[in-house]
């Protein structure tokens, strides 16, 4: 069994930054990818972000140029660093790790409310 729990989020003025963390532990024997979605009220879950492993980077046409993934494989952690925020980036943030046997988890979410 896998666990991620998220940290990071708050409440952010439009135009600032913040870093939200994944922390993975449990029975990761390989990772084939890990990455972000959200999910704001009222809308269906979406892809944000993810990092194949010793791969590529993937980004959503809306976070591309102000959101930025990476990883730390040692810790088995993935961070998401948002800059210039807006209000539309609202939403619970949720991280998600896929194995190389295709089993996919995810976190409870955090958290990011981006509000004047």
């Amino acid at each position: 069994q896998v666990q991620l729990v998220e940290s990071g989020g708050g409440l952010v003025q439009p135009g600032g930054s913040l870093r939200l963390s994944c922390a993975a532990s449990g029975s990761i024997f390989s990772i084939y990818r890990m990455g972000w979605y959200r999910q704001a009220p009222g809308k269906q879950r979406e892809w944000v972000a993810h990092m194949v492993t010793g791969a590529y980077t993937n980004y959503a046409d809306s976070v591309k140029g102000r959101f930025t993934i990476s990883r730390d494989n040692a810790k088995d952690m993935v961070y998401l660093q948002m800059n210039s925020l807006k209000p539309e980036d609202t939403a619970v943030y949720y991280c998600n790790l896929v194995t190389r046997t295709a089993d996919s988890y995810w976190g409870q979410g955090t958290q990011v409310t981006v509000s004047s």
